[in-house]
């Protein structure tokens, strides 16, 4: 789910800290990317002509294996190396969201048993999907055939994406899930496993920027997320993104607002959810279980075209002739290794806080004219 609302806070307030580029802007860059998450996007997009779920003729679903070998593919054929960390055990306290999603699964079950149209059969089907080990256990023997590594977090992928970026064996972690920015990802890329047919450019989110220009220490950034609301507790109701913003601002900590709810005798309309677990949260945050990087070695191979030719076409019932022709821009793409940036040669000299207060002010009125412009045409 990610946290609710933290996005358009960073595009509000820190505008400066999100760049959107086109794919070819990375490359020469390592990428962690949350497989988990990209397998349920690909299991909701990668879909037949009349919008039904992919199967091969054997019924067999393949959607999860067309994402993982043509949007590799496509990040190959840019000069990026992508590795993929798939999801451990979730913390004990996720237990309270995917207890919410399974009363969501059931209410959309009662849904799709009343649908009456195809249209919406479909709608909730989609709401339905979701990503099960064996799809998990695909991706992997694919991924090995395709000779591109990947991880097994003890936990969370986003945390252990986050871990590789930090210490310098990745650029940056890739992922939808705002919540990695908590984690402290030095950079956190969105789109990157989109569709090319999409044209979405990849949106690059600097966390550093984003903790300098909201003007908030990681920790006070963590304690926002959990009050906007995120995996491991409910939040507090009533609380939306630009009140809780302003309460971190004021107060502090999510100690100090708590305390300032309950002091004012009913004069609030929050009220803290009883046996409200948040240093908990907190803690999952900053201090993740995570595979140490010292432990992760990273090794992008050619691939094993045999393997992949009868994975993928005898198995899988893949078209032979397209799988070759990946297997060739495979071979490319991992052949010719990761070049130096000239990004590399240059040091960046980082705006201080009132230059970067200042450039933010500028980029939020330039947005602004430009969302008028759009209203008047």
């Amino acid at each position: 789910m990610g946290i609710k609302g933290l996005n358009a806070i960073i595009m509000e307030n820190a505008p400066l800290a999100i760049r959107k580029s086109d794919i070819k802007s990375f490359f020469g860059r390592k990428v962690a990317i949350d497989a988990s998450m990209s397998l349920y996007q690909f299991l909701i997009a990668v879909r037949q002509t009349d919008g039904t779920q992919l199967l091969n003729e054997n019924g067999e679903t393949t959607s999860h294996l067309m994402g993982i070998f043509y949007r590799t593919l496509r990040m190959i054929d840019n000069g990026i190396k992508p590795v993929y960390v798939f999801d451990g055990a979730p913390p004990e306290l996720k237990k309270y969201e995917l207890d919410k999603r399974k009363d969501r699964r059931k209410d959309t079950e009662k849904k799709l048993e009343d649908a009456t149209d195809q249209a919406e059969r479909i709608k909730q089907e989609r709401r339905l999907v979701r990503v099960t080990p064996e799809h998990n256990k695909e991706a992997q023997d694919l991924l090995k055939l395709m000779g591109i590594p990947f991880v097994i977090a003890p936990s969370e992928a986003e945390a252990q994406c986050a871990e590789l970026a930090k210490n310098g064996k990745v650029y940056a972690a890739a992922s939808e899930d705002m919540d990695t920015l908590c984690y402290r990802t030095p950079y956190l890329l969105r789109h990157l496993t989109f569709s090319e047919a999409k044209k979405e450019p990849v949106q690059e989110l600097d966390t550093e920027k984003v903790l300098e220009s909201l003007n908030l220490t990681i920790e006070q950034f963590i304690d926002l997320g959990i009050l906007l609301g995120c995996d491991y507790i409910e939040s507090i109701r009533g609380i939306g993104p630009v009140t809780a913003l302003k309460l971190i601002k004021e107060h502090g900590s999510l100690e100090a607002i708590i305390e300032y709810i309950n002091n004012n005798d009913g004069n609030t309309k929050w009220v803290v959810p009883e046996n409200w677990n948040y240093q908990g949260a907190r803690e999952l945050f900053l201090n993740p279980d995570v595979i140490p990087c010292s432990e992760i070695d990273l090794k992008w191979t050619p691939p094993d075209e045999e393997g992949l030719i009868k994975y993928l076409c005898t198995e899988k019932l893949f078209n032979e002739e397209r799988v070759k022709s990946g297997i060739e821009r495979l071979k490319k793409g991992l052949k010719s290794g990761t070049q130096v940036r000239l990004d590399g040669f240059f040091k960046v000299v980082p705006k201080t806080k009132e230059e970067l207060a200042k450039a933010n002010a500028r980029a939020k009125a330039q947005l602004k004219k430009s969302k008028i412009a759009k209203k008047r045409r």
